[in-house]
């Protein structure tokens, strides 16, 4: 492996870092501040004892999995059920016992529109807990 293969050796502008920063926020939270800020709150309130960043980077990893799985509506279940075993690589990120719990916020923020009406923390754990039983029954 050359040197040049290690992302700590690559260079940009500051014009280049701002550009990708921006590209990335607005991948993130399509509809503004408001919709980062609502999530945040939620996320909070799922994870009470932990703080933005340690509940943010878990989400947006998660979310990045499901994208990558969930190409159109109709491959909900599939994207689904790849994240469940797809998230057990992420152990450093995300515990075992919140994988669930990050689906279900996964899922909960790609069925929002404009309107940002995000679930409540209770239904998010319930959904977490429906998510739960197909990893036990999958095993």
């Amino acid at each position: 492996m050359a040197l040049g293969e290690y992302a700590i050796f690559t260079w940009k502008s500051k014009k280049k870092q701002k550009k990708e920063a921006a590209e990335y926020e607005m991948w993130a939270f399509p509809y503004g501040s408001e919709q980062r800020e609502k999530l945040q709150k939620l996320l909070l309130k799922v994870f009470p004892k932990e703080t933005v960043a340690t509940t943010l980077i878990p989400f947006l990893t998660a979310r990045e999995l499901f994208e990558g799985f969930c190409k159109s509506p109709d491959l909900e279940d599939y994207a689904i059920d790849r994240m469940l075993n797809g998230l057990k690589k992420y152990k450093r990120i995300i515990k075992k016992n919140e994988m669930s719990t990050y689906v279900a916020l996964v899922l909960a923020n790609a069925r929002i529109d404009a309107d940002l009406n995000y679930p409540t923390a209770d239904d998010i754990r319930a959904k977490a807990m429906q998510l739960e039983r197909l990893i036990i029954t999958d095993e």
